[in-house]
């Protein structure tokens, strides 16, 4: 095993490939790309507080504080964080399984095939171009995820969650008051049929679906509105729980949406050449896809 111990600003090349990543930081940022090469490559641009540990055991990395552990990370917050801040950028080979824990920090995760889960407190975490299955939970922090093309589960308690040309067979997405925002893009030919299933107590979920969409669609919420912008869905339930049901096209998809008390909007991109503007866009919040 090679262990550094990082106390100011640093370019390391471990020896050896590299097949797991793991990083835990307070404060800062985490910048984590793929690569084709079969080594890692670790920036620490900027530190303050205790050194952060970096060791190579076998095809594993870790760059992380002694007395930050994985388990739990989501409840660690002590008066002692605020005095830490690290910014951490790592080249790691694409197929790598990748795990941050962030207390404080923003998050970026991009260009990987393999495995990757992120677990943030307060700090944005922003997911690009991964084909493998993704994780991702936060308190506070926003979660995005642009052009996720592997199995997606998200949950935030107040966080919101935005989904950007969202093309995988599985998204989960949970939150406690976080609103959630999920553009999807149609699956590749020949991909697995779609199953989307969202849930919020108070949060706002809008969902924009490609036309013309192919999916079994249950949406209900106890309060909350209803608006839908598809012919082919019923509208059920005038007071109390509210309900949206109906079949898109052969149903070969699944798309699940409740909130307890939050607005539910259902969506249609635009057919290629349609005017924009003859679409609705925007969700009873008022937000705009």
């Amino acid at each position: 095993m090679t262990e550094w111990s990082v106390t100011e600003p640093v370019k390391l090349a471990p020896d050896g490939p590299v097949t797991r990543l793991r990083i835990r930081v307070v404060g800062g940022a985490v910048n984590v790309v793929g690569t084709d090469e079969s080594t890692a490559r670790v920036e620490v641009s900027e530190i303050e507080g205790p050194p952060l540990i970096v060791t190579q055991d076998g095809s594993t990395l870790t760059v992380t504080y002694e007395d930050l552990h994985w388990k739990g990370i989501l409840k660690w917050l002590d008066t002692k964080a605020h005095r830490r801040r690290a910014v951490v950028s790592v080249a790691v080979p694409a197929g790598a399984e990748v795990e941050v824990g962030a207390v404080t920090a923003d998050t970026v995760v991009s260009g990987l095939r393999g495995r990757t889960e992120v677990r943030g407190v307060t700090g944005a975490t922003t997911l690009v171009g991964l084909s493998g299955p993704v994780r991702a939970e936060s308190v506070s922090g926003a979660l995005e995820a642009q052009s996720v093309t592997g199995a997606l589960r998200v949950s935030s308690v107040t966080g919101d969650v935005t989904v950007i040309e969202g093309s995988g067979s599985a998204v989960r997405a949970e939150t406690v008051s976080g609103d959630m925002v999920l553009d999807l893009d149609p699956a590749p030919a020949g991909a697995p049929p779609a199953d989307i299933r969202l849930s919020s107590v108070s949060g706002e979920i809008a969902i924009r679906l490609p036309h013309p969409a192919d999916a079994r669609v249950e949406a209900s919420t106890t309060s909350g509105s209803l608006s839908n912008a598809f012919d082919d869905l019923r509208v059920a339930g005038d007071w109390g729980t509210r309900s949206l049901t109906g079949t898109l096209g052969a149903g070969s998809g699944a798309l699940k949406a409740t909130t307890v008390s939050g607005a539910i909007a259902l969506l249609r991109r635009p057919e290629s050449g349609e005017d924009p503007e003859s679409t609705p866009t925007a969700p009873a919040s008022g937000k705009v896809l």
